[in-house]
């Protein structure tokens, strides 16, 4: 179980991300994450890993306390916890296959990776996760010669790789067109429901929302808005999140 409590971000300059926010997400949850741009959804996914470190608050993954965690500690606790960003955030000018294995930075010895030098276990384990996102056959090209989506299902397969228990991704499907957008969470909702992977997802489209999420939590200049079935957002609530002046769509 992940639970996040009193949650506060407040970044140089005084601008406060997150404010006291707490949730817990149950094993094998699919939440969504969702809210207006600079809401917090992105700093939120990225204290509970703590790229961003909080300010305040707590996050405790299977009753242990990340926030107090000592660098070699988070170490340990990174490898079981995987993240896809929107921006891709591949080595463009590597191999398709060397930024899979990027995923295996925090298993093999640092000496080693800088050569990317890697067990053969572990090129085979990057080729069956390229397979398993539909790209085996552009595991040797630049990352910067595959399309958008190709390069998202890259960044699917490098945080796979980590064999993770809890998978960030943030805005995974905000560059990409409709029918791209399904292909990419269809793959997430397969790892969810296959592997048994906890999964939050900031999302920005509420029809998607509506149909890959288990529940979803909505954020408002950093204050939890809500916090239940997607189902429940009515035009309402959808105003609150969102703003008055918002256009529900899905």
């Amino acid at each position: 179980m992940l639970e996040v409590k009193n949650l506060t971000k407040i970044y140089e300059g005084g601008v406060k991300a997150l404010d006291n926010v707490s949730f817990t997400v149950e094993p094998g949850e699919f939440l969504a994450v969702i809210g207006l741009s600079g809401s917090g959804k992105s700093t939120l996914l990225r204290c509970i890993n703590r790229l961003v470190e909080p300010t305040e608050g707590q996050i405790l993954w299977d009753g242990v306390d990340v926030t107090a965690a000592n660098q070699s500690e988070m170490r340990l606790i990174r490898r079981k916890i995987g993240m896809v960003f929107q921006h891709f955030n591949l080595v463009s000018r590597s191999q398709v296959l060397t930024n899979v294995l990027a995923g295996r930075l925090g298993y093999v010895n640092p000496a080693l990776s800088i050569f990317n030098r890697f067990p053969k276990e572990d090129t085979e384990a990057a080729m069956r996760q390229l397979e398993r996102v539909g790209i085996q056959d552009q595991a040797y090209k630049r990352a910067d010669e595959l399309s958008g989506g190709q390069q998202q299902r890259v960044g699917i397969a490098r945080a796979m790789i980590q064999e993770p228990e809890m998978l960030l991704v943030d805005e995974p499907v905000a560059s990409l067109d409709p029918v791209l957008a399904h292909t990419i969470m269809q793959y997430l909702e397969t790892i969810n429901e296959e592997d048994g992977v906890m999964v939050l997802c900031s999302l920005h489209f509420l029809d998607l929302v509506h149909r890959y999420a288990d529940r979803a939590i909505a954020l408002n200049d950093g204050i939890m808005m809500f916090d239940g079935p997607p189902k429940a957002i009515d035009d309402e609530k959808f105003k609150e999140i969102y703003g008055k002046e918002a256009e529900r769509v899905g």
